[in-house]
């Protein structure tokens, strides 16, 4: 497992939200929420821990973007979001401006 996360950050990245759209066109951006560490559901989700994906899911911490949220990152384009990429999704945190 610790391997799997030594993996996985070093491909933790920053995007803007203009390099995201493509991705959210074909479905597969997950907005991660606040509280959550991004790495912790990336493993998560990359060894099929189906259980605490689930929770996360039912709890509303991660989710596609709304049209409020995308509305608000299209008003502002230089958004900077973490990012995770786990094919075929790519998991993104808001980051503090």
């Amino acid at each position: 497992m610790s391997d799997l996360r030594t993996q996985l950050t070093e491909i933790l990245d920053e995007a803007e939200w203009d390099w995201l759209i493509p991705h959210v066109k074909r479905d597969a951006v997950i907005v991660v929420a606040e509280d959550l560490d991004l790495l912790d559901v990336g493993v998560a989700i990359a060894s099929d821990q189906v259980l605490s994906v689930q929770q996360w899911i039912n709890q509303q911490l991660m989710a596609k973007p709304s049209e409020t949220q995308m509305g608000n990152w299209n008003s502002d384009r230089s958004k900077r979001f973490q990012t995770l990429i786990i094919q075929p999704y790519v998991l993104v945190k808001e980051m503090a401006a």
